[in-house]
């Protein structure tokens, strides 16, 4: 198809390629960021590119394949040089916007040159009809008003794919990707030029432009398919490997709080003896030996200021959390009111409260020095359901979207919020969060009653 256009299709098509641009800068900033000073600069350059390599690839000593494959190129390296990010998640954003270009307008523009050949062929009567330049024209820029409308779709959808993963992920993303363009690019010529499907002649013009075309759409389709079902497939099998690694992570935390728990009540409960044993040396007036005995006892230490729940795993959680918001000169306040009659396991209890306020200690911790940083954190019993509610400060140039920040490394935080909505699902209960005026709350409702009978009906 791209063989039949004409030097002055170019026009047409020109601002619907200009509005694809635009899409894919967007996109680009939105995952890879950019300077002030060099906006602008990756719509013109990448435009002119883009008229430089359609003239060049209709002059006829130019090479097929090096005229598609140049654009391309130049495409990578513009995104390479004018966006920030690893070098590794540029190289990915540039394969999805080639594959989005070249597939996904490929597919709608066939789409539309068959519907049209059809009309032309079994309504106007036209034995073997042709497109006007204008109409390809037209039908090519419909096509990257679809290729459009797929990087909106990328854009909100692919937040999870660009956050956080090891530099090598990313290339393991791409390199199928770029595979997938050059043997698509193959078998388009191949399709264009009547070598892979063809009528042999008997069946007329008409019928071999229909095979090509439909040809780009299987090949286009098939290739789009792979490439999202591999996109998201790895993408789940990372996170789930993720939640499972914070999971044992969160086991052998939590089994190192019932050790604490423990030794804590054996402390409480040999201390009482203590107690007796000090307070008969004291009525016999015995200082000597008091004063071995206390010297015996250094080094035992009690904890008598831990937030008290009633439920010891959290209390020992929660003195955990506090001691590390101390150090960092975070502001804490906690007003934690267990009930004393509840279905939620204490493991599920860890990990909500873990999660959360390792998340929050994160969130202050990237605050600029001298802001003012603090946690509070409320739970409490609300009509037969358990309300938790934490609020953070964090810093007000971060970007929350959809349990990620724009920041940083914070695959783990994601990864943090993924455990406790699946906590939050186990139990029925629904999870909320908000990000506004340097303040991010998460609000967490899960009732007992239901609960209770969804793992009863379970086991």
């Amino acid at each position: 198809m791209k063989q039949l256009l004409e030097c002055t299709d170019i026009l047409i098509v020109a601002p619907f390629f200009l509005g694809y641009l635009w899409a894919a800068d967007k996109f680009c900033k939105k995952f890879l960021g950019a300077s002030k000073r060099r906006e602008g600069l990756f719509l013109f350059f990448s435009f002119c590119g883009w008229l430089f390599c359609n003239i060049l690839g209709r002059l006829s000593f130019i090479p097929y394949t090096f005229s598609v494959l140049l654009y391309p190129i130049f495409f990578m390296g513009l995104v390479l040089l004018l966006f920030q990010s690893d070098r590794e998640k540029r190289i990915l954003a540039a394969a999805m916007l080639m594959v989005v270009v070249r597939m996904a307008a490929d597919f709608f523009a066939s789409f539309l040159s068959c519907m049209e050949l059809f009309f032309l062929h079994v309504v106007k009567k036209i034995p073997e009809p042709f497109s006007e330049v204008w109409v390809i024209g037209l039908i090519s820029g419909a096509g990257n008003c679809f290729a459009i409308l797929a990087v909106r779709w990328m854009s909100k959808h692919l937040g999870s794919v660009f956050c956080g993963k090891p530099r090598k992920w990313y290339v393991i993303l791409a390199v199928p990707m770029f595979v997938t363009v050059i043997v698509y690019d193959v078998a388009s010529w191949g399709a264009s030029n009547g070598i892979m499907v063809r009528s042999g002649g008997n069946m007329g013009l008409y019928y071999d432009q229909i095979f090509s075309l439909v040809e780009f759409l299987v090949l286009a389709s098939l290739s789009m398919t792979a490439i999202g079902f591999y996109v998201f497939g790895m993408n789940r099998i990372y996170l789930e490997q993720e939640k499972s690694s914070q999971y044992h992570s969160q086991i052998a935390v939590y089994k190192m709080l019932s050790e604490q728990y423990r030794q804590s009540e054996r402390l409480r409960h040999d201390m009482k003896n203590h107690i007796i044993a000090l307070s008969a040396l004291s009525r016999n007036k015995e200082w000597e030996k008091i004063d071995s005995y206390l010297k015996n006892m250094e080094g035992i230490v009690l904890d008598a200021d831990g937030d008290m729940t009633g439920n010891k795993a959290v209390d020992a959680l929660l003195y955990q959390k506090r001691k590390r918001a101390e150090e960092e000169n975070i502001n804490w306040e906690c007003d934690v009111q267990m009930p004393k009659e509840y279905c939620i396991n204490e493991f599920d209890l860890c990990v909500l409260f873990g999660n959360i306020l390792d998340n929050a200690l994160e969130a202050c911790g990237r605050m600029p020095g001298g802001e003012c940083r603090f946690i509070n954190i409320q739970a409490k019993t609300v009509k037969k359901c358990f309300l938790l509610e934490v609020k953070n400060s964090r810093d007000r140039t971060e970007k929350y979207a959809d349990g990620f920040t724009s920041k940083g490394d914070l695959m783990e935080h994601g990864i943090g919020l993924l455990n406790v909505s699946d906590v939050v699902n186990k139990y029925n209960g629904a999870v909320n969060t908000e990000a506004e005026n340097g303040i991010f709350v998460i609000s967490i409702l899960m009732p007992f009653s239901d609960a209770a009978h969804d793992i009863k009906a379970a086991v």
